[in-house]
């Protein structure tokens, strides 16, 4: 369970890093060469694609960061988790997520799925 705790804080971390190409090194670690990023937005495949999704949210969302809520429940090499978006750390989330991150035997992330519990109003 601890490396899968592990993988959820590398994976949020990603989203949190304002270089480009860091987040871009930090991924094709993390991730699987073809591992689909899959949530109710989008539906990318591989290192580009989810950094142009990151690409993206952080764009919209400019200043805000993603944390962890809660626990990592895992297990078989699977991970679910909330996040949430915020201004601040433990402030009170304007988007909630819920995802779920498979690993390979390798530890990297096969695959990501995500659900939006919550979302920002306009």
């Amino acid at each position: 369970m601890s490396d899968l705790k592990a993988t959820v804080d590398n994976y949020l971390a990603i989203w949190n890093e304002a270089d480009a190409d860091k987040r871009a090194a930090a991924a094709a670690e993390l991730f699987a060469a073809d591992a689909p990023y899959i949530d109710p937005l989008a539906a990318v495949q591989g290192h580009e694609g989810f950094a142009a999704v990151v690409a993206g949210a952080r764009e919209q969302f400019k200043g805000l960061s993603f944390e962890l809520l809660g626990e990592v429940d895992a297990h078989h090499g699977i991970a679910r988790f909330r996040w949430g978006l915020v201004t601040a750390p433990g402030a009170e989330p304007i988007a909630i997520g819920f995802d779920v991150v498979v690993t390979g035997d390798d530890g990297r992330i096969k695959g990501v799925y995500g659900f939006l519990d919550k979302v920002p109003t306009a």
